[in-house]
């Protein structure tokens, strides 16, 4: 309906003297429609008249358009369009028969890659991985929803300072390099001791330069048992997160390709001080690094072997990569270097950033002592969880218990948008009321108990066409129009508000009205929370969060 609000709204503007208008149709607040559009405030102007005057002529210019109701203005000039009561019902009916998840057809043949994540073998899977899991995998889902063939990628560190730090860490303590749980203390030793230790830290960077040739048989021992344990223990957090990767790259695989990349170009990267660099300042930025006076590579290096990588594993029309806020400047001066000398690469990538995740001391660090992981914060979450669902409706008590937790920490990561910080709050996280995970999987689980009983009594959820649209009725009709807009800004927290608002709008519906009361509108209502149902599955389908039958 959207598209042919614009379609008409163009043709009316190109009668009046604008061809080739810009055209935005937003949702209108339901007193005023269901559509609106300000595009005679932004052409008023150029066509020589009042915003008010162009909107009164482009509406009248309209004529009648199929779905629409009533065409009115607002204001100094915002045209809102309404529904017909027919088209709402049309809609849902529709998806209804088709069980929609917010799918715009058929594959596109667009493909796309997504990478997130990235944990460092050797260290905790720090609280902070769990936000570019958490947006990523969102992400990934929003554009399959879209047709998009989606490939699903995980860039790994396992080489480089934080491995040298925790193997250094390994031989002091005497732990067990198969123990997981013991890396991250190893490499929080050996992180304190090469900034506070001078012999240290040479130590230390004579075990990072064996881990890059192989030298040591002793070294590779320890590497190759921590690299191993720590994979696996990632594996075990994908899987109750929910998260399945179709290729892992690893840093010890890139950065000898990107070690030649930077010395085949010479034009572009110069020496400075012993080391090899890329001044960004020809583009606006600043100089970085890319190959240490050692001649080991950093980052950056690595970065540019990852590009080259992906393209000859997967070929992609799109490459988004998700990581924090604090790495932008650091891509920035990458890609500048990356658009020289692999120009077609380089215009595939998207690079969505998101901010920090924050309790009460502050952001953590995997080098302090104060580290919270991602895998105690979803145990934590999960036995909290545990009492409530003791004394649920669910045939499995512990798994609904985690899908509780998921719940809970992945909506808290997306509500806000992903360029936002956040302060998680637990007890907030896991209410059954307000914004939060655990509200909408309970909202849901309430529709299925609904639909439950309706099959018990013999009621087929239908349709009564004749019926009013109610806002909630209304709201419904959105959901594909708030996945389309959160397919095109990949902005997963647009479905997320619309979620709160949808179980908002049906908990009140349902605390007004009699479901099953045996009158000649109760087919109608089975089939309105049906489709509630339906909406909020698919919803958080997209954001990732399990959606429970009984709670």
């Amino acid at each position: 309906m959207r598209d042919e609000l614009k379609k008409a709204l163009a043709g009316v503007l190109n009668l009046v003297g604008i061809p080739d208008a810009e055209i935005s149709v937003e949702h209108a607040d339901f007193s005023n429609g269901d559509y609106a559009t300000g595009v005679a405030m932004k052409y008023a102007k150029q066509a020589g008249m009042t915003p008010r005057l162009l909107a009164e002529k482009i509406a009248a210019g309209l004529g009648t358009i199929p779905g629409i109701a009533a065409v009115t203005i607002a204001g100094p000039g915002f045209i809102n369009f309404t529904l017909t009561p027919a088209a709402v019902w049309e809609n849902l009916a529709t998806r209804r028969a088709r069980e929609e998840r917010g799918d715009n057809g058929p594959k596109n043949g667009e493909r796309v890659m997504v990478e997130y994540t990235d944990p460092n073998p050797f260290k905790v899977f720090h609280i902070g991985h769990l936000m570019p899991n958490v947006i990523g995998e969102s992400i990934s889902r929003l554009i399959e929803a879209g047709g998009a063939t989606v490939y699903r990628a995980n860039y790994q560190g396992d080489v480089g300072p934080h491995v040298a730090k925790a193997l250094w860490g390994i031989q002091k303590l005497g732990v067990d390099a198969h123990d997981a749980e013991a890396l991250g203390e190893a490499y929080a030793t050996g992180a304190a001791a090469y900034e506070n230790d001078e012999s240290a830290k040479a130590e230390i960077e004579v075990i990072n330069a064996k881990v890059y040739d192989r030298s040591d048989p002793d070294i590779n021992a320890l590497y190759d048992a921590g690299r191993k344990a720590s994979l696996e223990h990632f594996e075990d957090i994908y899987a109750m997160l929910g998260t399945t990767f179709d290729h892992y790259f690893f840093e010890s695989e890139t950065a000898p390709i990107g070690v030649a990349l930077v010395k085949k170009h010479p034009e572009v990267f110069e020496e400075s001080d012993g080391a090899i660099v890329y001044k960004g300042e020809k583009a606006g930025l600043h100089t970085r690094v890319f190959l240490t006076s050692k001649g080991l590579p950093t980052y950056e290096t690595k970065e540019l072997g990852l590009a080259q990588l992906k393209a000859e594993t997967w070929k992609f029309d799109k490459s988004i990569t998700v990581t924090a806020h604090e790495q932008t400047e650091y891509f920035k001066v990458v890609l500048a270097a990356m658009k020289e000398f692999m120009p077609e690469e380089a215009k595939k990538i998207i690079h969505v950033t998101h901010g920090m995740m924050r309790f009460a001391e502050g952001k953590m660090s995997s080098r302090k002592g104060n580290v919270i992981t991602g895998e105690s914060l979803l145990l934590d979450l999960t036995e909290a969880a545990k009492a409530r669902a003791e004394v649920s409706r669910a045939d499995d008590t512990d798994a609904l218990a985690k899908a509780v937790a998921v719940a809970a920490i992945k909506f808290q990561i997306l509500k806000g948008g992903s360029g936002k910080d956040i302060v998680f709050d637990k007890e907030r996280a896991l209410s059954l009321e307000g914004d939060s995970g655990p509200y909408l999987q309970y909202a849901h689980a309430r529709t299925f108990a609904i639909l439950e009983k309706a099959r018990e009594s013999g009621v087929n959820p239908a349709f009564e066409a004749a019926q009013e649209a109610t806002e909630l009725v209304r709201h419904l009709y959105r959901f594909r129009d708030v996945v389309d807009y959160a397919q095109a800004l990949l902005e997963p927290h647009l479905v997320a508000t619309y979620l709160i608002e949808l179980a908002s709008y049906f908990n009140n519906w349902y605390a007004r009205e009699q479901i099953l009361d045996g009158g000649p509108l109760q087919s109608h209502k089975v089939a309105i929370a049906d489709i509630v149902r339906l909406t909020l599955r698919n919803g958080l389908w997209l954001l990732g969060i399990p959606a429970p039958e009984r709670m």
